[in-house]
């Protein structure tokens, strides 16, 4: 009997999901199954009748795969364990979701997603006996199981390129150019910006910084004839007394013009700072998110048609395995302080607020 499957993509966008979506179509097509796409990941299941379009091999003509964010649409926000409703209460809309999701006739769900998201797939499977596959998706490649989760690439290039452009106007005017990007609970982008990009501070959630160094760092460079410097802070380094530095909404932000303001009383360098933000999210995807996304995508259906439920599908030792789902979202992936992009890091003298 003919598969019909369903995907969606939940979470914050990144380059890659549509390759994703076009390499699951692809696959699943070679099976003679029917693909379902659900719009505005979960939310597409809560609507009446569900917001849902079919995925058919005939819509990639190759344009889709070059594009940023996901045709099928996306949210993080709304968890159908306890949605927010208008008056201000919280209900558990799970039951709704397995109902809109048996009402298609669907056999499978593939989900696209970071760990928050996996772990509510996840539940809402095993709540309505659902067989269910995940992909990894981060730009914070925090995902704990896998090396590469799809988006991350696109970020690093992103904010590389954005270091690239910074280093002339610093030159120019004798400056320190700050780079925030994101990293809600993890530096990968900023480290491996950092050091792609040559930057010669790097400021991450899992290492403490002191001043008195980053301080130190500026003064050496100035000794060997540099008028300026590049440092890159990842969104969730904390202030010096151990608070995050927020918005007025509770999100991450403003960690870089805090730490410009400290160069600038620290050292009497002229400061100037550049916020990435959702530029890391919304770019076109590089070649590798190309890549790993469709791997993922063809691994995701053929896990299904091996049977298999409750696994994410990961890139490990070049190549694509499936895990347990549980146990690769039971801890977030960061950056390993002892790991090969702290110690490549050091090796380039590349000041990381504790050297």
């Amino acid at each position: 009997m003919a598969k019909k499957i369903g995907l969606l993509t939940s979470g914050g966008d990144c380059g890659g999901l549509n390759a994703v979506i076009r390499a699951v179509v692809s696959r699943a097509g070679m099976l003679g199954w029917e693909v379902i796409g659900i719009e505005e990941g979960t939310h597409g299941l809560l609507a009446r009748p569900p917001a849902i379009q079919p995925l058919t091999t005939s819509m990639f003509d190759g344009d889709i795969l070059r594009r940023g964010g996901t045709l099928l649409g996306t949210t993080n926000k709304g968890n159908p364990f306890a949605f927010p409703m208008e008056d201000g209460t919280k209900k558990d809309r799970s039951g709704e979701i397995i109902e809109a999701y048996k009402s298609l006739g669907l056999d499978a769900l593939i989900g696209v997603g970071g760990d928050g998201s996996l772990a509510i797939l996840q539940k809402l499977a095993a709540q309505g006996g659902i067989k269910f596959v995940g992909i990894p998706k981060t730009i914070d490649n925090d995902v704990g199981a896998t090396e590469f989760s799809v988006g991350y690439a696109t970020a690093v290039d992103v904010a590389t390129q954005a270091l690239d452009n910074l280093q002339p106007t610093a030159a120019s005017h004798s400056r320190v150019m700050v780079l925030e990007v994101m990293g809600r609970d993890a530096g990968h982008i900023a480290i491996a910006a950092g050091i792609a990009g040559g930057a010669d501070i790097v400021l991450i959630p899992e290492i403490p910084y002191k001043m008195e160094r980053i301080a130190a760092k500026i003064s050496r460079l100035r000794d060997l004839g540099r008028n300026f410097a590049l440092a890159i802070v990842a969104e969730a380094v904390p202030r010096i007394e151990g608070t995050a530095a927020e918005t007025a909404t509770g999100r991450f932000g403003g960690i870089g013009r805090y730490f410009a303001q400290l160069i600038e009383e620290a050292t009497g360098a002229e400061s100037r700072v550049t916020v990435l933000g959702h530029v890391q999210r919304g770019a076109p995807p590089s070649p590798q998110d190309r890549l790993v996304g469709q791997a993922l995508g063809v691994a995701a259906v053929d896990t299904l048609a091996a049977g298999k439920s409750d696994r994410l599908v990961i890139w490990q030792n070049r190549d694509i395995i499936d895990v347990p789902l549980s146990d690769a979202i039971k801890a977030p992936g960061a950056v390993d302080p002892n790991g090969l992009m702290i110690r490549t890091a050091r090796g380039l003298d590349i000041c990381l607020g504790d050297n």
